[in-house]
């Protein structure tokens, strides 16, 4: 069950398409079976679609043949700008079924923006069956940077006043406004976020137990990230790192959320379920199709 009670869902006319928006399945090519491995979820990112992923099959395929491989292609290039509860709500519907197939359990892999939908689910979903949630290259922690998708969006903003935009009823309508953290507007942030701040604890709410509860039945946490990503800012926030008021970084074990567990990541820490993969010369765009990447942080969480 989608635990959302008590928060501010899109209006009604919006919901009302969801079930318009049927996932798209790109199952991974056929192959002799070898061995029985847990299904893997695909999660793009923002402006993205299945596509971006036909290596990362090819790559899963040679690897683990007999995958069940499920890329969701839903809210697909701009309609990844949809507000994200209305994007979790969307992908929630599409995977829960994969997961009630799969009682032993499933993978997600979980790009950029989608990174964010994928935590946020593994949040609301009372019995999710997640064994590895893979964050790949994800901003987990916001975004606070000047990018090309920042500009093109909002071309007469930088990220210096684009709060003015983001902790506005209506700028919280853009999914990239959902996870703006200006650090030197801590209190505004707190406020406005209907998004990210909620999925942090950082802001009291009716779900934070049932919430924290159900994100850590999550097995593993893997975060992937690195310095030449070139998107992600800072790119520390991959894995729970992320500015301080005088935009000095601090690491995930320095972070208020960490601190006081507020929705669990000292306690997966704890128990030895956070694995970090940082890799330097990647880019944003590449980090899906990288064979190096993927065999050395993703490959061996696909039991």
């Amino acid at each position: 069950m989608l635990g959302l009670r008590g928060l501010r869902l899109p209006p009604a006319g919006i919901l009302l398409l969801l079930p318009f928006l049927q996932p798209r399945v790109l199952p991974a090519a056929p192959a002799p079976h070898r061995a029985s491995y847990k299904p893997v979820i695909v999660v793009h990112g923002l402006f993205d679609s299945s596509y971006s992923f036909r290596h990362l099959l090819e790559y899963i395929n040679e690897t683990h043949p007999g995958t069940v491989v499920t890329v969701l292609d839903l809210f697909d290039g701009r309609e990844s700008l949809r507000p994200l509860w209305e994007q979790v709500q969307g992908f929630g519907e599409a995977v829960a079924p994969i997961m009630a197939k799969a009682p032993e359990g499933v993978h997600l892999i979980c790009y950029s923006q989608g990174g964010l939908v994928c935590r946020a689910l593994l949040s609301v979903m009372d019995e999710h069956n997640v064994d590895s949630f893979i964050s790949l290259s994800s901003p987990q922690m916001g975004q606070y940077g000047d990018t090309d998708y920042l500009k093109w969006l909002f071309p007469t903003s930088m990220r210096s006043n684009l709060y003015r935009i983001c902790y506005s009823p209506w700028g919280q309508e853009f999914s990239i406004c959902n996870y703006w953290h200006d650090p030197h507007h801590d209190d505004l942030y707190l406020n406005a976020s209907s998004f990210l701040a909620l999925i942090n604890g950082e802001r009291d709410h009716p779900n934070a137990t049932a919430w924290r509860k159900n994100f850590l039945r999550v097995g593993r946490l893997v975060l992937i990230g690195g310095p030449d990503d070139g998107v992600i800012t800072p790119w520390q926030s991959s894995f729970f790192g992320f500015y301080d008021a005088n935009e000095t970084v601090l690491e995930m074990e320095e972070q208020p959320v960490y601190l006081r567990d507020s929705f669990g990541l000292k306690t997966l820490l704890a128990r030895g379920a956070i694995v970090r993969c940082p890799m330097a010369g990647i880019s944003h765009t590449a980090w899906h199709s990288n064979r190096t990447l993927y065999e050395a942080c993703i490959e061996p969480w696909l039991s």
